[in-house]
């Protein structure tokens, strides 16, 4: 048979709760390695984090599908760090990169758009007001030995091309390409884009300036009709010498990543110290198959290998076979990396991208071009390193202001509750348990991590627990105070505050989960922990609080109001019942 409404049996409730903390202790211990500690952010355990905000070409907002292709490609990138609790999230526009520990420098580079491009060399000349380093050999590579083919690695044998980029192959008639002015550096100072609208519109300010490039740097109508014709190959070599004597090397590119790769451009190398028209792509950076980073060899630096895929080798064949003692310029984002000279045709597919690398500078971009470009070019908006002991430093102080909270909560309880009070702090204990547990799980399940703000929503969530218990007690007084004994007021006064309880956790759920909806970062993080402990909460007053106060109420040594701290509800329950006495006597007097 049921029991009457408000009464419950405590034993199977509490039994209940213990086979849940059974179940999440024993994921916890015997699931994902055992270890019993949660995913905690950078702001805790100190790391890198990186923000990238997306830019097109015309300004316009990127699509939702890019967006999330981009994503998966930088995380696939920051996974081949082989940093262990990498996250790589979507924030509206943004890409947030974060790496724990102290090896996350590398996502500093991880959102280059990376489009490498072959494009065949059509006027290379040093940068530089004097035309080149002081003691450059005219025609010379900066950095080149004497009597090295340029782009070739000192020791190299001859045929063994160091460097190379896939690309569309053009058309046989295809004429030689030329650039318009601009650099890499920025625009050319006669010829700045226009200010934008007073409208505080950055997207338009950066579609004018990667317009305003486009146009100085790749513009087919300095390309020459008709090699044959004097007059027009006058006129492109004009133009062509134009767009060099234009072009300013160093700084920020505002074409970075949004060149188009059917039309000639003139850039500069990577170092700022050559500059060069170059033909449209013939062979894009899709084709590669795969890329690793070598070590330094005979004294050069360090190196990037390349394996083509089949269309790849072919193309990459073909080209090498018809332009011996050419030059081929590998194109990584708008900026020439490497363009060696085609000693021979290379026909296995395999080549090699050399330049100013360092160890770290040619694993990055072996990773970066084995996974792939990205959709959209990214600036670096943001890029965060938290130290380790600034990291548990802010641990440290979120654990003492919580600890502080709770101290305050245990007083309060303690003092007016008394045994409610201990019943209070038993049920604070036992919801920190099953807290701990979910965070473990979920950093494992979903990659959660917590950070300062969630332990600032932990935090929060601690008064609206007690703020349960509170309703429920006061409630309890309530019932108490009309004359009902401690035994009969606990299932009436449950029924009552449980209405009151879920309403309020109802509301503060809401909040969080609107909170989080809209918010970004740091922000979701805080309204995340803020809505799972109000659910929790509401799983230890009904397993635990409810359950523990029933089993109170029907022990006579733990129902003493001097226990309880009920004794002036129930004194004033009396008295009601006194004058309730009275009252009736009189009545009947006068009937």
């Amino acid at each position: 048979m049921a029991p009457p409404a408000g009464h419950i049996r405590p034993g199977r409730y509490l039994a209940f709760f213990v086979l849940i903390v059974v179940v999440l202790y024993a994921l916890v211990f015997f699931t994902g390695g055992g270890k019993p500690t949660p995913k905690l952010g950078i702001d805790l355990q100190g790391g890198t984090r990186v923000t990238l905000t997306a830019r097109t070409a015309d300004g316009a907002e990127p699509s939702r599908e890019s967006l999330n292709q981009a994503r998966q490609i930088i995380e696939t990138r920051v996974n081949g760090i082989g940093v262990a609790g990498t996250e790589t999230v979507l924030d509206g526009n943004n890409i947030v990169i974060t790496v724990p520990g102290e090896e996350g420098d590398q996502a500093k580079n991880l959102g280059r758009t990376a489009k490498l491009a072959f494009r065949k060399v059509a006027i290379a000349q040093p940068a530089g007001p004097a035309g080149g380093a002081p003691g450059q050999v005219p025609g010379q590579v900066p950095g080149q030995v004497p009597g090295q083919i340029p782009g070739q690695v000192p020791g190299q044998q001859p045929g063994a091309d160091p460097g190379g980029a896939p690309a569309e192959q053009p058309p046989a008639e295809q004429p030689p390409a030329q650039g318009g002015g601009g650099a890499p550096g920025g625009l050319p100072q006669q010829e700045q884009p226009p200010a934008p609208e007073q409208d505080g519109s950055v997207d338009e300010q950066t579609a004018q300036q990667i317009q305003a490039a486009k146009e100085q740097r790749q513009n087919p109508a300095i390309v020459a009709a008709n090699p044959q014709d004097p007059a027009q190959m006058a006129a492109a070599q004009q133009a062509q010498q134009l767009a060099l004597a234009q072009l300013t090397c160093g700084g920020e590119d505002p074409l970075r990543g949004n060149d188009d790769p059917k039309l000639p451009l003139a850039t500069c190398s990577e170092d700022g110290t050559e500059k060069f028209v170059l033909e449209p792509m013939f062979l894009p950076g899709e084709e590669i198959a795969t890329a690793s980073a070598s070590p330094p060899q005979q004294g050069a630096g360090w190196s990037v290998n390349l394996e083509f895929k089949s269309e790849g080798t072919r193309l990459w064949g073909e080209f090498t076979s018809q332009n011996v003692q050419e030059r081929a310029a590998f194109v990584l984002d708008s900026e020439v990396v490497s363009a060696p000279t085609i000693n021979t045709a290379i026909l296995d597919g395999r080549t090699q991208i050399t330049g100013n690398f360092g160890q770290t500078e040619s694993q990055s971009l072996a990773d970066i071009l084995k996974y792939g470009s990205l959709p959209l070019s990214f600036t670096s908006s943001d890029a965060t390193t938290v130290s380790a002991t600034l990291g548990l430093a802010s641990l440290e102080a979120g654990l003492i202001a919580g600890g502080i909270g709770l101290l305050v909560v245990f007083v309060y309880c303690l003092f007016y509750y008394r045994l409610l009070g201990v019943l209070t702090i038993l049920s604070l204990a036992l919801s920190g348990a099953i807290v701990y547990a979910v965070l473990v799980l979920l950093g494992r399940w979903i990659g959660f991590t917590l950070d300062l703000a969630g332990v600032a929503g932990f935090i929060i969530a601690i008064g609206i627990t007690a703020d349960s218990f509170v309703i429920f007690f006061e409630r309890l007084k309530d019932e108490i105070r009309e004359g009902r004994s401690f035994r009969s007021a606990v299932p009436r006064g449950w029924i009552r505050a449980r209405r009151t309880i879920l309403a309020s956790d109802a509301i503060s759920f809401l909040a969080a989960a609107v909170l989080y909806t809209l918010a970004v970062g740091e922000v979701q993080g805080f309204a995340f922990t803020l809505g799972m402990s109000t659910v929790l909460d509401l799983i230890v007053v009904i397993l635990v609080t409810h359950p523990l106060v029933s089993m109170v109420s029907k022990s006579k040594t733990l129902s003493n109001p001097k226990l309880t701290g009920l004794g002036s509800a129930q004194r004033a329950g009396s008295q009601r019942k006194a004058v309730g006495r009275k009252t009736g006597r009189a009545a009947v007097k006068e009937a």
